[in-house]
């Protein structure tokens, strides 16, 4: 499901903006900062400043709505930014705390990491969480033109041992070279459609 206009819709500073999984899924857009969410969002959507990026980390400390008519993206403010006041990041914590808490607001993650380094402490933390939480997550592994193609596979292989979870649930991309961007559509398909069917509703 390619989006035919994608557009920002709204950013939410506490509980009380949040959008809900009511009409269409809310898939979350998570990662540390600056690891390339803005870029990773501008590519799925085919423009390039629909969500803005900057080379200055933890600039976002928002929960941006986008819709991207099948579904409706919430871009997460990073984690793990060092020159970020204690508060500030309490705050955040806060706010991610009551956005994942909330029944309804999120459907799906896409957890993203930098396809060139391990995971961070942070990164395994986020996966801890959602698992904890129950939501369903995909890693994306963004940056993938940062390597030689030759290294992408066993980057992806041992970001998946990293995470404990399977080849299959890590989505290489580059907002550069647009790799991985089918894929990501794929499995949001699959998103929605599970959405729209839930397993209790098959028969």
């Amino acid at each position: 499901m390619r989006p035919v206009n994608a557009e920002f819709l709204v950013s939410a500073a506490s509980a009380k903006g949040f959008l809900y999984a009511e009409e269409k899924p809310v898939i979350a857009v998570c990662g540390r900062s600056n690891v390339g969410k803005s870029s990773f969002i501008n590519m799925l959507a085919g423009r390039k400043k629909l969500a803005r990026t900057s080379g200055d980390p933890g600039r976002t400390r928002l929960i941006n709505y986008f819709d991207f008519g099948g579904f409706i993206f919430a871009d997460l403010p990073g984690y793990g930014y060092a020159r970020v006041s204690a508060a500030e990041k309490q705050k955040w914590a806060r706010l991610l705390e009551d956005f994942f808490a909330r029944e309804g607001t999120v459907t799906h993650a896409l957890a993203l990491a930098d396809i060139r380094h391990d995971p961070t402490a942070d990164d395994i933390a986020m996966l801890g969480f959602l698992n904890s939480a129950r939501i369903p997550f995909t890693v994306i592994a963004t940056k993938a033109d940062k390597l030689a193609k030759t290294r992408v596979k066993e980057a992806v292989r041992r970001l998946a041992a990293a995470f404990r979870i399977g080849e299959a649930d890590v989505i290489a991309v580059s907002a550069l070279t647009q790799l991985g961007k089918d894929a990501v559509f794929s499995a949001l398909d699959a998103v929605c459609e599970r959405f729209a069917c839930p397993p209790a509703e098959i028969e």
